[in-house]
């Protein structure tokens, strides 16, 4: 007796790989975005770190590079004075107040939601009056600098450059003006960015400078960390 013929199936499964792990997720639609915002949000979508801040109520994923950098360095200690460049939307100052920071002030030129006990102002770092105003909020010279701040970028190669450059300077000279004895400085930067004559006029103020590329750091990133600890001093 011959045995009946074997129903095949309607389709293939659906779901994975070959190797068992599901497809990335895609936007079902791109109407009205242009082919950079659909890549960016994809990545959104299928990024872990941006899953991770979403669940523990960060306010961006740029909370755990910071994260990484003190679990490292212990820069942030409950008792120090922090101030944070380009703090939107705040991803880095909800961290500091986290590990304990009652004292910070930021700046951003984009408006920032309240974060108590955070002083935060919205205007132009580069404007003269920024210093002053954020030393005389954080209620003296501070412990530690933050910077995360990037510019607006035009297309153009030459101009971006400069106007990245001219950003990470103008923080770290903020940084050498103002920190206390001891104090440390962290600013975002670019490989291939020619930081090698910033790198140099840190040498001289701080006794160690590292680049750091954290983990939460897009791999296809340029980006990495200007890290600078132990300032001697003015």
């Amino acid at each position: 007796m011959t045995e009946p013929p074997r129903k095949r199936m309607v389709k293939p499964p659906t779901g994975g790989t070959d190797e068992g792990r599901a497809k990335p997720a895609r936007l079902k639609t791109a109407w009205g975005r242009t082919p950079s915002q659909q890549a960016w949000l994809e990545r959104q979508i299928n990024d872990p770190f941006a899953a991770k801040a979403r669940a523990l109520g960060y306010r961006s994923r740029a909370a755990f590079k910071l994260e990484e950098i003190d679990d490292r360095l212990k820069l942030l200690k409950p008792g120090a004075r922090v101030i944070d460049l380009g703090l939107a939307p705040g991803g880095w100052t909800q961290l500091a107040v986290q590990r304990g920071v009652t004292h910070i002030a930021g700046v951003d030129l984009l408006p920032v939601d309240p974060l108590p006990p955070a002083h935060i102002l919205q205007m132009d770092f580069t404007d003269p009056a920024c210093g002053p105003k954020l030393i005389e909020l954080l209620g003296g010279p501070p412990d530690v600098v933050l910077s995360d701040m990037a510019p607006n970028t035009v297309g153009h190669r030459q101009t971006d450059h400069l106007r990245i450059m001219g950003l990470i300077e103008a923080a770290a000279e903020f940084a050498i003006q103002t920190l206390k004895p001891g104090g440390a400085f962290v600013a975002k930067a670019f490989q291939g960015g020619e930081t090698s004559q910033l790198i140099g006029d840190l040498k001289r103020h701080f006794t160690d400078v590292k680049n750091l590329k954290p983990k939460a750091s897009r791999a296809d990133s340029s980006e990495v960390y200007l890290v600078a600890t132990g300032f001697k001093g003015r």
